[in-house]
């Protein structure tokens, strides 16, 4: 997501949503996972039925009461608010790429060999439907390339600013959904099944990072507990030492010194700032499934990121080659290589490569050989040659045998 789409918390739809939520969040069922904000919430339920009784009876301070009352709940709801507006940055996140697929539209065909199409939903696309793509479209879900060849930027994807090509007929056939064509058009085997796309993978990803309280939270609830316990002494004790000095402390006000002196922000802001700990390693593009590997993230002094191409190939090479009993080295070497010479994938590139540096067998002209070539495909499997009335295969093994 660019961040040009990324919702602001002053956006109205994080913010409507949350004022919602901060209602809901008053079930006590989940108020009891914050005991100081549940304290609260038991002592404003405590206070309101008391003014409601007040001003049943015509008895009190009403003005006085109703101000220490708005005050109670509004902690309360502002503690719930500002968890709301940390959770509803996340829920943005996943509306947001589920609206991009929602509104991608896809150019269905009814055969390949007709280029007669008409658009529909990408979300309506099923299993083996083919859909054209041309320069500029993004490509509507995941799929095999069946026809054409293609430059697609899958930047959004993998993170690799360079565009890749794509064709049929090999290894490099498959494409995902979300990612755009820059060149050329190909037509797309669709091979995920609704609700299984990398895209809807994502945001099951994101809706389901759960909120666990980090080793450091319960510590410091517990912490938080015991200090909300030992004022409810404190403040318990202070009408008894009122009426011994010849005073009165109505219960409101005890209430109001009550809630002053538990520490109400820091209980408050606790699990708001963890959700937004997430939130923003999601500004970054990573994805942080739980509070404990925020936690755990801020320990480490050191990242290593390998994007592939750098350390690591990306694509698998030969290394070895390795003979059955009674066949040479050089034997295998040499059929690898003529099985090989057809393959166009980096694998089968990579054999010709490890025979001719092992073992020294040169590359050949195809046309000196007077052979027949099996080459590789994805729907066979299998690459090879006929030559001399002998016929070499290799590819996978259900597929040779």
């Amino acid at each position: 997501m660019s961040p040009k789409n990324r919702a602001s918390i002053a956006d109205a739809s994080i913010l409507v949503p949350a004022i919602w939520d901060s209602f809901k969040k008053l079930d006590p069922r989940k108020m009891a996972r914050n005991p100081v904000m549940f304290t609260v919430e038991i002592v404003a339920t405590l206070t309101t039925i008391l003014f409601i009784r007040d001003l049943a009876q015509g008895i009190g301070d009403h003005l006085f009461s109703f101000q220490i009352n708005l005050w109670l709940w509004f902690t309360v709801l502002f503690a719930n608010f500002a968890e709301a507006v940390a959770e509803g940055r996340g829920k943005a996140q996943a509306d947001s790429l589920r609206k991009t697929k929602v509104d991608l539209e896809a150019k269905l065909l009814a055969h390949q060999e007709m280029k007669v199409w008409r658009k529909v939903p990408a979300a309506q696309l099923e299993r083996g439907d083919l859909v054209l793509v041309e320069a500029g479209e993004l490509i509507p879900s995941d799929g095999d390339i069946v026809e054409g060849v293609a430059s697609v930027d899958e930047s959004a994807i993998t993170g690799e600013s360079a565009p890749v090509i794509r064709e049929s007929g090999g290894d490099r056939s498959a494409v995902t959904g979300g990612t755009r064509v820059l060149s050329d058009q190909i037509v797309v085997k669709i091979t995920a099944t609704k609700g299984s796309t990398f895209l809807d993978r994502m945001i099951a990803l994101v809706e389901g990072a759960e909120r666990q309280k980090t080793p450091n939270e319960i510590a410091l609830n517990i912490l938080l507990a015991g200090m909300t316990l030992i004022f409810v002494f404190a403040v318990a004790t202070i009408p008894s030492f009122a009426r011994y000095a010849g005073g009165t402390m109505s219960v409101l006000v005890l209430v109001a010194l009550f809630v002053t002196l538990i520490p109400t922000t820091i209980g408050a802001l606790l699990s708001a700032i963890g959700i937004a700990g997430m939130d923003r390693l999601v500004r970054f593009n990573v994805l942080a499934m739980s509070g404990r590997a925020v936690e755990a993230a801020g320990d480490v002094d050191t990242l290593l990121l390998d994007k592939t191409g750098t350390i690591t190939l990306g694509n698998r090479q030969a290394s070895e080659f390795l003979a059955l009993p009674g066949v040479s080295d050089g034997e295998l070497a040499e059929a690898a290589q003529l099985s090989s010479l057809a393959d166009e994938t980096p694998e089968g590139r990579s054999i010709v490569v490890l025979a001719k540096e092992k073992y020294g067998l040169r590359a050949r002209e195809m046309a000196s050989l007077h052979a027949t070539f099996v080459p590789f495909t994805a729907q066979t499997r299998i690459s090879g040659i006929d030559i001399d009335g002998t016929s070499i295969r290799k590819g996978a093994v259900d597929a040779v045998l």
